[in-house]
């Protein structure tokens, strides 16, 4: 059986909807972090760290869950 394409995997349902939840609760703390006194003293948002802070934990949550799901032939 040849393996998937790891791309395929990465946006598959099952796959892109676990990534997208860790990203919300990872990023959402990494903008609490990052940006929260600027954003609770009314400062302006760095909207591309905001943007990465939720993109990032995304692609990497992703990439792991296809890694893994093409090592088990899933």
């Amino acid at each position: 059986m040849p393996q998937a394409n790891l791309f395929t995997l990465m946006i598959s349902r099952p796959v892109a909807a676990s990534a997208m939840r860790v990203a919300i609760v990872v990023g959402t703390c990494l903008n609490i972090i990052n940006q929260g006194a600027t954003i609770w003293h009314g400062g302006d948002t760095d909207w591309p760290r905001f943007l990465m802070n939720y993109a990032v934990p995304f692609l990497v949550a992703s990439y792991s869950a296809a890694k893994a799901r093409r090592s088990i032939g899933d």
